[in-house]
């Protein structure tokens, strides 16, 4: 039996990398090469798996009528939830601008999705809720996987979570299959941007036993 050779990789230099990755949100207007979006999905693609369903699927988006017709629709549902919370119009329209501006801007979108086509089916909701959530952890392992080659690739990246709330809406405007349930958006480009940011002690987090 064969296996692929495992590369050779330094442990001290792994978590500086990880350590050093950020949420970009601002990027250069500068293309991102084809073949680069292509090493980020199979760096995605390669994520830990519940029975090895592989239960992710990708839309990307490079094309900049589509960003802004998905950007559009995204704002005016966000819009018409913070009117029917009594938001005032001011802040409804500085959430919309900030939040299509970040979808726009961005040179690639990619939408992340979950598809439970392939996953195991249960008679009983219990089963079936933990099958569900053993997926979506699994799309999340394959989000991550792709932040963090990004990353490695020079590019700012930043996940957002806005598909959540209106996933009829995003579904509908990008015209994808029905088993596509969008989970979030990954907006990546060049970075523009150096942000800093830290994390809580580590042992506020954890308990051994």
């Amino acid at each position: 039996m064969t296996t692929d050779a495992v590369p050779s990789i330094q442990a001290d230099d792994l978590l500086p990398l990880l350590k050093s990755r950020r949420s970009i949100r601002a990027y250069q207007d500068q293309p991102v090469p084809e073949e680069t979006i292509w090493r980020l999905l199979e760096a995605a693609c390669w994520g830990p798996s519940a029975h090895n369903r592989q239960p992710w699927r990708f839309v990307v988006l490079t094309v900049d009528t589509d960003r802004s017709q998905l950007a559009d629709a995204m704002a005016e549902r966000l819009a018409s939830d913070l009117k029917a919370d009594g938001v005032p119009k001011e802040l409804i329209e500085k959430d919309t601008g900030r939040s299509r501006k970040r979808l726009i801007s961005a040179p690639v979108l990619i939408l992340v999705c979950l598809s439970m086509l392939d996953m195991d089916r249960y008679p009983d909701d219990k089963r079936s809720q933990a099958e569900r959530t053993m997926a979506v952890q699994s799309v999340a392992m394959a989000a991550q996987n792709l932040l963090l080659q990004a990353h490695a690739d020079g590019l700012g990246a930043v996940w957002m979570c806005a598909p959540l709330f209106c996933p009829d809406t995003v579904r509908t405007t990008l015209r994808i299959p029905d088993d596509f349930e969008p989970q979030g958006i990954i907006a990546l480009g060049y970075p523009a941007q150096d942000r800093q940011r830290s994390r809580d002690p580590i042992h506020t987090k954890v308990i051994f036993k």
